[in-house]
């Protein structure tokens, strides 16, 4: 890890008197600022604060680590920033982390683009449905559609997700159609298991968000799954627009509920500091947000 960075974080715990304090101050991650804690007390060779429920302290090591630190950060502001991160070459690897349908749907394009535009760049994806711990597994973006973020990341939103909910013909021959989201409790509903596992929220075109309850005889924890099975007939399924758009349009699923909104979600870029940041990873934030921008103004892209 960068040891001026580790130093600056430092000095910011001890003038704060925490690690949330520092990590507000500095636009990072508290997971983030514990492990620069953790790697200036490896280097230093020794515990650097006493901790407790209501105060931090400096021990013996902390004070001289402290008294370095501030010489190693006077030393640095008298080194002149050869390259700022805006001219800097746009090079080097990003650890990319998104659900299957998010990638395979939207981010598989607008990677390939960034990849044409910065052919020194390269990004690996890691594909999961569960939110990723950034700094355990060591990735440097995360894009996750979601409506309640950790309060300790930080994020940056690339745009809004609407909704659909959907089934097939043949399902709605067998079953019905539902006219309301009241109906729902009499269908078969293919539920998410990491959102509206049991409540799917919408919205009245003239009303305030409600809630209705829903049940089924399958649920998962990847969407892709249970887009299939609706395809198969097996229920309704709520679902992102940009995944379902292609088979709405062939007649494969019908969109339900018209005069019903589901309840949008927001697409966040998550990152773990916005200081220090490399300049590919700036430049992908970036590119990200504009490529999210166009797509809301051309939805059929």
């Amino acid at each position: 890890m960068d040891r001026i960075t580790a130093a600056a974080v430092f000095i910011r715990i001890v003038e704060g008197g925490s690690l949330a304090a520092a990590a507000g101050s500095l636009g990072m991650s508290r997971a983030m600022v514990t492990r620069y804690l953790a790697e200036m007390e490896q280097w230093a060779g020794a515990r650097l604060l006493h901790r407790t429920t209501r105060r931090l302290s400096l021990t013996h090591a902390g004070e001289q680590t402290l008294t370095r630190c501030r010489q190693l950060l006077a030393v640095a502001e008298e080194v002149p920033e050869v390259v700022s991160p805006h001219t800097a070459p746009v090079q080097g690897l990003v650890r990319l982390a998104c659900a299957q349908s998010l990638a395979q749907e939207v981010l598989a394009p607008a990677v390939v683009e960034f990849l044409r535009q910065h052919p020194l760049a390269g990004i690996d994806l890691h594909i999961d449905s569960r939110a990723v711990n950034l700094v355990e597994e060591r990735i440097d973006l995360a894009v996750r559609i979601s409506n309640n973020l950790d309060p300790n990341l930080i994020a940056r939103q690339l745009g809004e997700c609407p909704s659909v909910v959907c089934a097939a013909p043949a399902y709605l021959a067998r079953r019905g159609t539902p006219l309301r989201p009241e109906d729902l409790a009499e269908h078969n509903c293919l539920t998410y298991s990491w959102f509206g596992s049991s409540l799917w929220t919408f919205t009245h075109v003239a009303g305030e968000p409600f809630s209705v309850p829903v049940t089924g005889n399958l649920s998962a924890n990847e969407s892709h799954v249970l887009l299939a099975a609706a395809v198969q007939g097996g229920g309704v399924t709520q679902q992102p627009l940009y995944a379902v758009r292609h088979l709405l349009a062939a007649g494969k699923l019908v969109a339900l509920l018209a005069d019903h909104q589901p309840q949008r979600m927001g697409i966040h870029a998550v990152f773990q500091s916005r200081r220090q940041m490399s300049p590919v990873l700036r430049a992908l934030i970036d590119f990200l947000a504009d490529w999210f921008e166009q797509a809301a103004r051309s939805p059929d892209r």
